[in-house]
């Protein structure tokens, strides 16, 4: 995705960027720190500032494309083509998505070689489907989940090429999300250190620099959802 500037750097909560299309989709910019919609992850939220006017980005999706489309209400004005814009991100819920998103690879480390089926990211709770006949319990999670934020691993990314990934498998977690193909390369994101990571997975969203930028984790629920399959729910205790 060109000019994806939150891919680079997660912490830019603003840029200036020019109008390439606009319409009542909404508007997409030749570059932008909004994160669009993917993976479980939702789409960014803030404002669009252009000479003579301003519109509030309600959510942010890929276009047929890839690039980032920021939606706009239906009765708010637009910027036209080749107009520069200042976007800015509602920084507060993008960064509680990236300490949940970072939480949950957590969640996926003290499971190992326990497949996901599914997820979804929230400001204010997260979870994770796992095919298993029985979880932990709350209490053991928990307790295993903020021994990893205490001890602050750095969260860092590396690129590697598709046939890379298709000889280590393994890497792969989620059964109901696949890592994007086809333009040859995937990033994946690593928590702890390169000789010894915590945890290392395919990973387009955004995260912290390092697990202690999480803050402690509560381990709220665990539901049944099937015969092999269970549901994790967590939140931020802050």
């Amino acid at each position: 995705m060109s000019g994806a500037i939150f891919r680079d750097d997660a912490y830019a909560a603003r840029c200036d960027a020019r109008v390439v299309s606009s319409g009542p989709e909404g508007v997409v910019l030749d570059r932008s720190v909004f994160y669009p919609r993917a993976g479980g992850q939702p789409g960014d939220t803030g404002t669009l500032r252009w000479a003579g006017g301003e519109a509030a980005v309600t959510d942010t999706v890929k276009d047929p494309e890839g690039a980032a489309l920021h939606v706009l209400p239906e009765d708010a004005p637009r910027p036209a083509v080749g107009d520069t814009v200042t976007a800015e991100l509602t920084w507060d819920r993008r960064h509680r998505h990236m300490r949940m998103h970072t939480a949950l690879h957590l969640l996926c480390s003290v499971m190992p070689e326990i497949s996901v089926t599914g997820g979804q990211i929230g400001a204010d709770r997260s979870r994770l489907d796992f095919n298993l006949p029985e979880p932990p319990t709350k209490e053991w999670l928990a307790e295993q989940l903020n021994a990893l934020v205490q001890a602050d691993h750095p969260v860092g990314e590396r690129w590697i090429s598709e046939a890379e990934l298709d000889a280590q498998p393994e890497l792969v977690r989620t059964l109901s999300v696949q890592p994007p193909r086809g333009a040859g390369r995937i990033r994946l994101v690593r928590i702890g250190p390169e000789e010894a990571p915590v945890d290392l997975q395919p990973c387009g969203g955004t995260h912290v620099r390092a697990t202690g930028e999480i803050g402690r984790i509560a381990v709220t629920k665990l539901e049944s959802k099937g015969k092999q399959n269970r549901r994790v729910y967590l939140v931020l205790e802050d």
